[in-house]
């Protein structure tokens, strides 16, 4: 009988979103509100904007999706595809479709 050697986890250097996907990493949960209210610690609201860290091949060749790497957008984290791939959890495939305004600078 041969004996099979365990197998290593394999662990991943990146991530590329496929179709017309992006990768976001959200922002930080917020711990004050603008009006300088500390809000506890077990209360936890919805973060929607965030970073777009690698956006996927189909999208970086459509002149009709405006989005590019390092833009900040405004999405709806409703279909958004969690990747437990840090510590922290907070990047998510999420589509196109799904991400609603982009931040620029005039």
């Amino acid at each position: 009988m041969k004996k099979e050697k365990p197998t290593e986890p394999q662990t991943f250097e990146i991530v590329e979103p496929i179709g017309k996907r992006v990768l976001i990493r959200k922002d930080e949960d917020k711990k004050q509100t603008k009006g300088g209210i500390q809000l506890p610690d077990n209360i936890e609201i919805p973060t929607i904007t965030g970073r777009i860290v690698t956006i996927s091949a189909e999208v970086l060749n459509s002149p009709d999706i405006p989005l590019r790497q390092y833009d900040k957008v405004l999405f709806n984290p409703k279909n958004a595809i969690p990747v437990d791939f840090e510590g922290d959890n907070r990047l998510f495939v999420v589509e196109v479709e799904n991400v609603v305004a982009v931040f620029r600078k005039s």
